[in-house]
């Protein structure tokens, strides 16, 4: 499937290459140094339907599928201000890319499984991602929070996952006294336009 978009497909070229690698460690390497050497600091150009933020949450949209090798590449607006609650990736490989506009990354470790669906987290720091940075997520170490460090500007995001990501387990916080509790629920993962 080709996105018909010249300054895309290179990239997409790249990705499939990666992908073939067939090691998720080597993929996700690959994947993420090809992102920071494609992506300039200025932000890729992406066709108009990709720039649109919706009001109310981040919009997920689909740039290319590839059944044959099993991955996904997923462009995600966020308006300013707009933020993913803690959230796994339900087991699945990614790698993630600042296309344009700045983001802020933040990382939870997993503690303990409480029983009745609560989970201990610690937050284990944050980075704030500029246009031509990316990082990957490889399961179990795939908890985060995804948040538009701009209160002002769209930002957009690249999200290579290692299949289709089609739910998540979103985690709510609640109170705890050693460290920080939370209650698992999971959530359908849907694409817009």
């Amino acid at each position: 499937m080709k996105t018909q978009a010249t300054v895309v497909d290179p990239l997409i070229d790249r990705l499939c290459t990666a992908v073939r690698l067939g090691e998720v460690h080597a993929i996700t390497e690959r994947i993420k140094d090809d992102l920071e050497s494609f992506i300039p600091s200025e932000g890729l150009t992406l066709p108009e339907r990709f720039r649109r933020a919706k009001p109310d949450t981040y919009a997920r949209r689909l740039l290319y599928r590839d059944h044959d090798l099993g991955f996904t590449a997923v462009v995600m607006t966020w308006g300013p201000g707009q933020r993913t609650a803690l959230h796994d990736h339900a087991g699945i490989w990614c790698v993630e890319g600042v296309m344009e506009g700045e983001m802020e990354v933040t990382r939870y470790e997993l503690l303990a499984e409480e029983g009745n669906g609560l989970y201990r987290f610690a937050e284990r720091g944050s980075a704030h991602a500029r246009a031509g940075s990316a990082g990957a997520l490889i399961p179990p170490f795939e908890h985060h929070v995804l948040a538009n460090a701009s209160p002002d500007r769209v930002a957009l995001t690249l999200h290579v996952y290692g299949g289709d990501m089609d739910h998540c387990d979103v985690f709510q916080p609640e109170s705890g006294d050693r460290g920080e509790l939370y209650r698992r629920c999971s959530k359908r993962l849907s694409y817009d336009d």
